[in-house]
């Protein structure tokens, strides 16, 4: 092997998303995809709905290859600029441009054309001499423009050696126009005082006295009408991932060279200061230099309780400055923002496709083919058995029109782009459509504790006093000294005693005594704040009260502060990880939908089992090391379990991937919001809760579609056969199974 040969086998897979042109239906897609897999190295999934393909490729293929290839499949293939920024996004084509105009004008002529056409051939009174010669001169333009669309794509396939559901509509509608003009002009339907009746199922006749012009420009505005709802209801189901990449500022105020100046927010780089005013957007993710505010993220994230920051406190672009000024330095700009990955995690999974869909697209694949090998089979056998030309000839076109598998191709799609948007609305991305088979068969949920059950930040828990002594004298002093520490617990402390006491003296005197506690002189007090081993230096002994709530709170896992001043203990301050409010709550939920919750934790077990007490659990497992993690997940798989694993932190990365499904909060590191399947942008564990049950309802959604998608052509087919259904009919089912299927999915839109 040669060296540039060796260098392309192992180069790395490149991924690039294409925007399809020219598809109108699942065969379409489907043709598409299967060219572009032939290609050496190539692995593509095609989108209907979204009109785009995710491509991974590598070795000598390059992007120009893929779009040449799609080309010569008879489609147009574009590379589209990734929707990063919210100007950006507000500065690309409007949502009422584009197909859905088109086929609103072919749509509006069509039906205007149609109507007295099907008019006059179902109510004979309204048949007055040469009638039919009128509805010619209407019917004419609406197959041969109105379905232009359908002809221009039957033909670029023909001419690439395919066939899709474009061309069982122009074989059909073009059958109808032929016969009627055969019949007019060499037949006896031509003739002065012809009278034709509407019937909804076949009869015999004399097929040179029968026009199908009615049939004929009724299935192709029922066509147009199906397709034209269809594009409609795309950009409805995609309207929520184009408000998200709205959802951010436009421009910003920056500060360079000690003067403001207004930029577009694209002008933005990393390390840039930026002033945000009250009722401001933040324009990029970044920290907090100066200043002190609440942030509204409810946009972002569905949290409705604004949120309090000061200097050193991150902030999230496109979330709502509320009142103060605040100066944040940009950390993260363009396609790296929290918003712009939430966009790219909501259109990766709406460009996915979930297993259910590529049975779908598979059978679509062949659809065509088999209908034509059906269409000729009925004409044949009904020329064969009843030698009526006319019966054999409208059961050929019915089973062509009825077998468009447009509801088919949108069933899965639709779903899952309503599914994921409304997701994105709640606060909920999910990564790709394999994650909703997975919801169905989870049972077990594994919650780690630090950051998910817990806040993952130590809190002021309980407060015990010596006789005698007030508590709010004992935290006002107390607190005062722990003020002065940066430690963990002495902030806990600190901030517990100021929402208790109200506002801290200041420390006259502080020092910080290495692993025991500080001490100092506050309000003319010596104070000693720690553990007892900083007591017994001042020989101070614990009353057997306060040695008993020590030994009490150690024993639940919690850290005991000793409090003393002027030579005497005065109290113990608790102080724990707070458990969050909603943690209580979510397990119930979590319990309501069938799954078993698992507490999971590298803290002891009193600790643990405090927690579960707390919130409900009783299933726990402790004193797990990180690396530990994954076996455990391990074991429980073993044990025929299919579990859910919810987490935050970098040493949950590993579990949140071998986990059935990956459920990571969005307040966590990077590394567990790539490894999970969910991200809950939210730090709530209630919406892990909502994230199953909105993955389950679009997973039956889908179901629900493809039922009726496969129910409809299962059993239509054989009645267009038979002759029990009418040309125009069979058109109007059509296109009214597609819109149901696109309604039935735009329900997602009212989940709460």
């Amino acid at each position: 092997m040669t060296s540039t040969a060796y260098e392309e086998a192992v180069a790395p897979a490149t991924e690039v998303e294409l925007s399809i042109g020219g598809m109108t239906c699942a065969s379409c897609a489907a043709r598409v995809e299967k060219k572009l897999n032939r290609l050496d190295g190539v692995t593509a999934t095609v989108n209907f709905a979204t009109e785009k393909a995710k491509v991974s490729y590598g070795g000598a293929t390059d992007v120009a290859d893929l779009i040449a290839t799609v080309e010569r499949t008879g489609y147009t293939a574009v590379r589209p600029a990734p929707p990063a920024t919210a100007d950006r996004a507000e500065s690309g084509p409007p949502a009422a441009d584009g197909e859905p105009v088109s086929l609103r004008q072919r749509l509006l002529v069509s039906l205007t054309l149609s109507v007295p056409v099907v008019l006059m051939a179902m109510v004979p009174v309204l048949q007055f001499d040469n009638w039919q010669w009128l509805s010619l001169t209407l019917a004419a333009p609406v197959v041969v423009w109105g379905a232009l669309p359908f002809h221009r794509a039957a033909w670029t396939n023909a001419r690439h050696g395919a066939a899709t559901m474009d061309t069982l509509v122009s074989i059909g509608t073009l059958a109808a126009l032929g016969w009627s003009l055969w019949a007019l002009f060499f037949g006896t339907a031509g003739m002065t005082g012809m009278r034709h009746g509407f019937e909804f199922t076949v009869s015999r006749a004399d097929g040179s006295s029968s026009i199908y012009l009615e049939a004929a420009a009724g299935v192709t505005t029922f066509i147009l009408a199906g397709r034209y709802l269809e594009a409609r209801s795309k950009r409805k189901a995609g309207a929520a991932l184009r408000a998200l990449l709205e959802l951010g500022a436009k421009d910003v105020t920056v500060l360079r060279d000690g003067r403001e100046s207004r930029i577009p927010v694209s002008g933005l780089v990393v390390g840039d200061r930026f002033v945000v005013r009250p009722g401001e957007k933040i324009a990029a993710d970044g920290t907090v230099t100066e200043g002190a505010s609440a942030v509204d993220a409810s946009t972002l994230t569905g949290e409705s309780v604004p949120v309090d920051v000061k200097a050193g406190d991150a902030v999230t672009g496109a979330t709502v400055n509320v009142s103060g000024r605040l100066v944040v330095r940009t950390t993260r700009v363009g396609a790296d923002t929290q918003l712009a990955r939430m966009a790219r995690l909501v259109e990766e999974a709406q460009n996915g496709k979930a297993e259910v869909q590529r049975l779908a697209d598979r059978i679509s694949g062949v659809f065509v083919p088999v209908v034509l090998v059906i269409a000729l089979g009925t004409l044949l056998t009904w020329l064969l058995t009843t030698g009526d030309a006319t019966a054999a000839f409208t059961a050929a076109v019915a089973v062509l029109i009825i077998a468009c598998p447009c509801a088919l191709g949108l069933a899965t799609p639709t779903a899952l782009m309503v599914g994921t948007g409304r997701g994105a609305q709640l606060g909920i991305l999910i990564k790709g459509p394999e994650v909703l088979e997975s919801t169905r068969r989870v049972d077990t949920v594994v919650l780690d504790k630090t950051g998910t059950v817990t806040t993952g930040r130590m809190a002021l828990r309980d407060v015990f006093t010596a006789p005698g002594v007030a508590e709010k004298e004992l935290l006002r002093l107390a607190g005062a000294l722990e003020h002065a520490s940066e430690h963990p617990i002495a902030q806990a402390v600190a901030a517990g005693a100021e929402g208790v006491a109200g506002p801290l003296p200041v420390a006259e005197t502080f020092e910080n005594v290495a692993g025991l506690g500080v001490q100092g002189v506050v309000e003319g007090h010596a104070v000693l704040v720690g553990r007892e081993e900083l007591l017994a230096e001042w020989a101070i002994e614990l009353p057997p009260e306060l040695g008993h709530a020590k030994a009490a709170a150690e024993a639940e896992g919690r850290t005991a502060v000793l409090v003393a001043w002027n030579g005497e203990a005065r109290g113990v301050l608790t102080v724990a990880d707070a458990i969050k409010e909603t943690s209580a709550e979510a397990v119930g939920l979590l319990r309501a939908l069938g799954l078993t919750p698992v507490l999971l934790t590298g803290d002891n077990k009193a600790v643990a089992e405090s927690v579960g007490r707390a919130v409900g659990i009783d299933e726990i497992i402790a004193e797990v090391l990180p690396q530990d993690k994954v076996d455990v997940i391990k074991r429980l798989q073993g044990e025929g379990r299919s579990v859910a694993m919810v987490g935050d932190g970098v040493n949950d990365a590993a579990a949140l991937a071998t986990a059935d499904l990956g459920l990571a909060m969005g307040t966590g590191t990077d590394a567990a919001i790539e490894a999970g399947d969910l991200t809950l942008v939210r730090g709530d564990l209630r919406v892990a809760a909502d994230a199953i049950r909105l993955s389950r309802r679009t997973l039956g959604t889908i179901r629900g579609n493809l039922f009726w998608a496969f129910g409809y052509n299962v059993a239509a087919l054989p009645l267009a056969a038979a002759g029990l259904l009418n040309p125009m009919i069979a058109g109007a089912a059509m296109a009214f199974s597609s819109v149901f299927v696109v309604t039935n999915s735009l329900r997602l839109r009212s989940f709460r």
